[in-house]
């Protein structure tokens, strides 16, 4: 088996937002290009181009068997978060996405699972609709931002999430985004490239340093792109944690590296020696497969990275499917398909 934690979806389509909210440039798609793609408009501005495995779900199943894909994990695409609009408006928008993504997991409940997506700039509205995403909806699990607005993840005003996350056995998954992207980083990729990685990080040390895990020790937090820098800077972080605790143990008195085995990352590094480094940092029981599935930065082969690893079959299995399914609290034997 093979489970891809980290996958993104759109509605086909969905109403006019500035029409609907009177304000912003919100992201539309475009379907009057030629052939079956779209185009993802920000306001009247070209964002990206989508293939139409971003909404379809039969193109996504085809792709699925084509690569040995038992199953997908779908999660919004992060430019919808819209985090600085008003609450209401980012609610309204996300119980759309939310909606649209429950109705996609309805259709093909063997093939998909779904994490909602949630207006965190207004954490009462957050809590309501995670707890929503749970009970009515069927998900297990919510993606989340690096950052939301002015505020990181250890930001007290959050904390009635993470609480309540913890209270109904909602795992979050964090995903970069809102990077820097002007001025120096406005060439070669580099908010993608150098900012994404930077972003999850930061995410993480102040997951750690914000003594956000050690308040909920329950929480499941998995990070996106086999956590960023972290596993490589980790040394150095903990370097800095003890040298200058005046800065970096205001909030927390056990160094970051304490937390090594309380979270996950996805295995999304495309490289061997980095992924053996991953495990060996994060651990054998907390990386999870994960493609960024259907946009190019993604691995193109979900899982393959794995599978040609040295690792022993029992870790390979692990990394594929089991870890998959203790994050999200997954009956794994519901997905398993005959032959």
């Amino acid at each position: 088996m093979k489970i891809d934690l980290h996958t993104h979806i759109l509605p086909k389509e969905w109403p006019d937002l500035r029409q609907r909210y009177g304000y912003g440039d919100w992201v539309q798609l475009d379907h009057s290009c030629e052939g079956r793609c779209a185009n993802m408009m920000k306001g009247d501005k070209f964002f990206r181009k989508v293939e139409p495995n971003c909404w379809s779900l039969e193109d996504r199943i085809s792709e699925m068997d084509a690569t040995n894909v038992d199953v997908q994990v779908l999660s919004t695409v992060p430019v919808m978060f819209s985090y600085s609009a008003k609450p209401e408006d980012t609610l309204d928008l996300c119980e759309i996405l939310n909606n649209d993504l429950a109705e996609s997991v309805k259709k093909y409940p063997d093939r998909f699972v779904g994490l909602g997506t949630l207006p965190m700039q207004a954490p009462e509205l957050a809590v309501k609709e995670l707890i929503r995403c749970k009970k009515e909806l069927g998900f297990n699990g919510v993606q989340i931002g690096s950052h939301v607005n002015d505020w990181n993840l250890d930001a007290q005003e959050l904390r009635p999430i993470f609480a309540a996350a913890e209270e109904h056995g909602v795992s979050i998954f964090v995903h970069p985004w809102d990077m820097e992207m002007g001025g120096r980083m406005s060439k070669y990729w580099l908010p993608w490239l150098v900012g994404m990685p930077s972003e999850t990080s930061a995410a993480i040390c102040c997951m750690t340093m914000g003594g956000v895990f050690e308040q909920f020790p329950k929480l499941k937090v998995c990070f996106a792109h086999g956590g960023g820098a972290f596993p490589f800077t980790v040394g150095r972080v903990e370097h800095g944690y003890n040298v200058r605790p005046d800065l970096c143990a205001t909030e927390c008195k056990k160094s970051p590296r304490q937390f090594l085995g309380k979270f996950y990352t996805d295995a999304l590094v495309h490289d061997p020696k980095a992924l053996q480094l991953l495990v060996d940092v994060i651990g054998q029981d907390r990386v999870i497969c994960g493609s960024d599935y259907p946009f190019p930065l993604g691995e193109h082969h979900p899982g393959k990275l794995i599978q040609e690893s040295d690792f022993p079959e029992e870790i390979k299995t692990k990394l594929l499917v089991d870890n998959a399914c203790e994050f999200l609290g997954l009956d794994k034997s519901k997905f398993e398909r005959k032959s």
